[in-house]
Parts: structure tokens; sequence; C-alpha cells
């Protein structure tokens, strides 16, 4: 009885959502355990190939998906995205903005200070995070509004948080996707129903594509940087990708029903550490 009750209030049986930045490292974490936990998952991202082998891999694993390519600075390559699933499955109940990141152009290296940035950098880096969350927000929550019923998910920074140097452009985008999150989920619930939801995940300091040269050397080691993040992580260590599916399944799922505006840190206690 408990473990029936349990399985329905995380289920994500019967559900579709999008992924955007599906084919990242966190991204691509996402899907899958997305479709773990039941749904059917259409991968976005800007390269066919590599859509199309998460797809593989979530098909592998017993689960439903669909290589969805898109760009999500592009809104008509989005409304096609969206066309695609919604003509395949039917319908979309969960969207995920996953994708985002930074360039070195957009950072102050330790050599360098914040006037020598190009605003040009600036500019792309802070339109990735911030339009690129927007945008997508903007094409698939159309349909959620449409049902009035349905969630998003976007992904925020510990650069939020706490100040972190050199990443200046992907700090300033990301505090406003934190600021987009609660600005839309109230929005979207006043306006169209309190069905709908829109939340955050912060993660802490996971290795991703962008950042592995920073915090790890050729042979794996730590580097400075990465030293420097772990001594200061409770947990003593950076996190693992699917540590983040925990908190994504619980917000998309019945089990989240009244939780709206809200900003989940799953970073093994950096956050809450002052370093003492």
């Amino acid at each position: 009885m408990a473990q029936s009750f349990l399985t329905q209030l995380f289920s994500l049986e019967n559900r579709v959502a999008l992924v955007t930045g599906g084919t990242g490292v966190l991204g691509g974490a996402m899907a899958r355990g997305l479709a773990q936990a039941g749904a059917k998952v259409a991968v976005l991202g800007r390269r066919r190939e590599k859509a199309e082998a998460m797809v593989r891999q979530i098909e592998a694993a017993g689960g439903q998906a669909l290589a969805a390519p898109g760009d999500v600075m592009a809104k008509d390559e989005l409304y096609r995205a969206r066309d695609q699933v919604l003509a395949h499955w039917g319908a979309i109940d969960i969207l995920v903005n996953a994708a985002g990141g930074t360039t070195p152009e957009a950072t102050v290296p330790v050599d360098k200070t914040i006037f020598d940035m190009p605003m040009e950098a600036m500019q792309q880096v802070v339109n990735l995070n911030l339009v690129g969350t927007i945008l997508p927000s903007q094409v698939i929550g159309e349909v959620l509004a449409q049902r009035g019923e349905g969630c998003i998910v976007n992904i925020s920074s510990m650069n939020v948080q706490r100040a972190l140097t050199r990443a200046v452009a992907y700090s300033a985008g990301k505090a406003a996707v934190e600021n987009f999150t609660r600005w839309l989920a109230v929005e979207l619930a006043l306006k169209f129903g309190p069905g709908l939801r829109v939340n955050a995940i912060t993660p802490g300091f996971f290795v991703g594509d962008q950042n592995r040269r920073l915090l790890l050397n050729d042979d794996d080691t730590l580097t400075p940087r990465g030293q420097k993040i772990v001594d200061h992580t409770p947990a003593g260590r950076f996190g693992k990708p699917d540590e983040l599916v925990g908190a994504l399944v619980w917000l998309c799922s019945p089990s989240a029903s009244f939780v709206n505006g809200a900003v989940v840190i799953v970073d093994g206690g950096a956050n809450a550490f002052s370093g003492i």
C-alpha cells in the first residue's frame, strides 16, 4: 500500500518532457533521469547526432525518447521542435531549461581585470543563459498554459548565491534566470491557474565539458581552483550528474504540486559552509 502511494506520488508515467541542453553532461543526466521515472523525453540540442546518441542511451535503458534538434536562441527552431514533439506524442507536460554555459572570452582570468573583457562576449553569454531560458519558456510554456497544467524547471548556478571569481557573464546571466524563475512562477499561476509551476535547481560544483580544464588536470587530479572548491564543499567532492535527478523528478512530480517559485540547491553543503 505504502509502496503504491509513493510510486504514484513521484511517478512521471505518461508525462512528456522536453529538455533543452539535453545533449550536455548535466542536461543528459536529467533527460535520462526523467525517462527512468517514466516520462517520454524529447532531447533538444543544437547537434542532431548528439541528440540522437542521447535518445539511444535512453532507449537502451528501456525509456522512450525523441531527438528534437534545435537552438534555444532561435525561436523558429523551438517552434519546429515543439510541433515535432506534439505530433509524435500529442502533449508536452514538462520543460527543463538546461541549456546554457559560458565562453573563455566572457570570463576574467587572474592576469586580467573586468576592464579588459569585451562587452560583446559578456552580452553573448548573458543572452545564452537568460534569453536561452526565456524563449523556450515562451514557446513550450504556451502549450502548458493552454492546458492549465505543467511545470518548468530552470537551471540556476552557485554563482548566484556567492560571488565566484572569473565567471562574471555567467553569474549575471544565471542571476537573471533565477529572478525570471520567480517572476514566471507568479505570472503563470495567476493568469493560467495553479496547475502551472515554475521552479529552479541550483547545481553545486559538477564537472562538465566546459569547466573540466578549470577543475581537473589531464590526469584527473585537482587543479588549484578545483582543490579550493572541494575544500569548501563539506561533502569533500564534486557532485555526480545523476545526483541532480532526485530534485528534478520531485519538482516535476505530483509530490511537488504546491511547490512554485522555489530554487532548490543541490551542492553537497557548499552554500551553507562559511569556510570556518
